[in-house]
């Protein structure tokens, strides 16, 4: 029997799994999973241990922190169990999940720890975490990502990375970088510690960098109370003003059709594309900051970045064989580049961060995403500005260049806007457009020039921001051919493939993490050490050693 698709829209009133409670200027976010809450049967989430159910909610909480709650300048992680913070990953989901669901589980989790971290950076929310029990493997991840880690000093609290003694995997979600490349823990003592079962409690753990504070249990909830009003003060976020309340996501399946406000997707199951068309605004921008407060979720960029956001995710997880998306725009450019001047004039605003920080968000998940991605640049189309980003987002892009016979549409153009440069950062710190051109470093200096000028297929290829500019004699043959040819080719050499080329220029903390969780964690899930009848994540908790292949490759 088929399972229904995962949906990713929660609310508050919905959570199993997270407690949600606000004072003043901090918030405290408390872990409380639900033993029989879990998204699939056959497991019970016990002592904490997490699925993907459990991190939607998380997601879903960060999000409303950002924007329902500009008054928060800290947020405390922390465990509503007596003494248990988390397990990590439900093992006995992992054990019955395919290998598809194991990598999609660990890529959506780190992308939440990513936006935890951001909260931090860029939104000034900062998270502190409360270690107030034992911590292990994905448990520990999500301290990782807070800034700031208390444990708790009683004998019994540890933190612990197991999966390499105990299951024969890696940490998924970036456990070994963070360790390294974050705390800056010693590589003899990472080492150590990411093949110790049992963990590190104590004055170890906090020698070793592995936490930051350690205090006695009768101090933990004063000491940590201290210490959030002391993260918040640092914040620039507005104590007065009201947020922006995330209003349940309209969408409809119909079918192979999926329908929201500016977002549409049309499913072809035989070619295996996804064909998505995001609409411009409906109507210009309001003229003032109040404007963009007073229309909230319908303000159009972020009503978009939701609905592009969710399906996102809902192809990611729910389309496995739909391995092409192909993007097309629709709307008035002009209209795009207002709302982008609007977004640049209101910068230092919190909500206006948020948005843009929403953006970046959402199109770094395209990065990512082990999708092939087209864009289709044709008459109708409002590639600007920040809808740009998808096409230069994409693997490649097509710009027919003049007329289409019989349609009076003006050929297409595409247009650059402000926010193209430095709005919306890859996982590797660069634009897109730096990303671009590693080759020609002083080119995205000299695109600045055509901000707000409309540029054909000529003048674009020219500037170098669209891959094909074929007319329309030739467009429907080599954008067929082109796409019959993608999804003729093995997903798996592709995935590899595009993981490589999408982050030139340097490596960050993400890179390398997604990076790694893409290659090798990709690779040890599907190997009989793990996975096998014999494997040691198929016989945890049987009593029955693994039988491991014991040559190195």
């Amino acid at each position: 029997m088929a399972m229904p698709p995962v949906d990713f829209r929660t609310e508050p009133s919905k959570y199993k799994h997270w407690k949600l409670s606000v004072d003043g200027r901090v918030a405290t976010l408390a872990m409380d999973v639900s033993e029989d809450g879990g998204l699939r049967p056959g497991y019970e989430l016990k002592l904490n241990s997490y699925d993907l159910g459990v991190d939607i909610e998380l997601y879903d909480a960060v999000q409303r922190l950002r924007f329902e709650h500009p008054e928060v300048g800290a947020v405390i992680l922390t465990s509503a169990k007596e003494r248990i913070f988390c397990a990590g990953a439900n093992i006995r989901m992992l054990g019955q999940s395919s290998h598809g669901w194991k990598v999609n589980f660990c890529k959506f989790t780190n992308e939440t720890r990513n936006a935890i971290e951001e909260a931090t950076a860029e939104s000034r929310q900062a998270y502190l975490c409360v270690v107030n029990g034992p911590c292990a493997g994905g448990g520990y991840e999500l301290a990782l990502a807070t800034d700031y880690i208390v444990m708790a000093d009683d004998g019994n609290t540890s933190v612990a990375l197991p999966e390499v003694p105990l299951l024969a995997v890696l940490p998924g979600t970036g456990g070994l970088t963070r360790l390294v490349d974050k705390r800056h823990v010693r590589r003899d003592r990472a080492d150590f510690f990411c093949t110790l079962e049992e963990g590190v409690k104590g004055k170890r753990a906090l020698d070793w960098g592995l936490v930051d504070e350690l205090v006695s249990r009768s101090r933990l909830v004063e000491t940590v109370k201290q210490r959030a009003a002391e993260f918040a003060t640092r914040t620039d976020r507005p104590a007065a003003p009201a947020g922006i309340k995330l209003l349940p996501l309209e969408r409809i399946i119909d079918g192979d059709r999926i329908a929201y406000a500016y977002v549409t997707c049309e499913i072809d199951r035989d070619r295996r594309v996804a064909d998505v068309t995001v609409a411009g605004p409906a109507g210009p921008p309001p003229t003032t900051l109040q404007g963009i407060h007073a229309l909230g979720v319908s303000f159009w960029p972020l009503a978009l970045a939701r609905e592009l956001d969710d399906l996102i995710l809902h192809l990611r997880t729910n389309e496995e064989e739909i391995g092409i998306w192909v993007f097309r725009t629709a709307g008035s450019a002009d209209l795009v580049e207002a709302y982008d001047r609007l977004l640049a004039e209101h910068q230092g605003d919190w909500l206006a961060r948020e948005i843009r920080l929403y953006w970046k968000r959402t199109v770094k998940r395209l990065d990512v995403s082990s999708r092939s991605i087209f864009a289709l640049i044709e008459p109708g189309a409002c590639f600007a500005g920040t809808l740009l980003e998808l096409a230069l987002a994409a693997d490649r892009s097509y710009m027919l260049s003049g007329a289409r016979q019989g349609d009076g549409r003006p050929p297409a153009m595409v247009r650059l806007s402000e926010l193209n440069f430095g709005a919306y950062p890859m996982p590797n710190g660069l634009t897109r457009l730096a990303n671009r051109f590693l080759a020609e470093p002083g080119q995205v200096e000299k695109l600045k020039v055509l901000i707000g000028k409309d540029l054909d297929a000529a003048g674009a290829a020219e500037a170098g921001l669209v891959t094909f500019t074929p007319d329309d004699i030739d467009w429907e043959d080599e954008v067929r051919l082109a796409i019959e040819e993608r999804a003729a080719f093995s997903p798996d050499a592709l995935t590899g493939m595009e993981a490589s080329l999408r982050f030139g220029g340097p490596e960050t903390i993400e890179t390398k993490i997604f990076g790694r969780l893409s290659a090798w964690q990709n690779w040890i899930f599907q190997r009989p050490n793990a996975v096998g009848p014999k494997g040691a994540l198929g016989l945890y908790g049987t009593g029955e050693r693994s039988d491991f292949d014991r040559r190195r490759v």
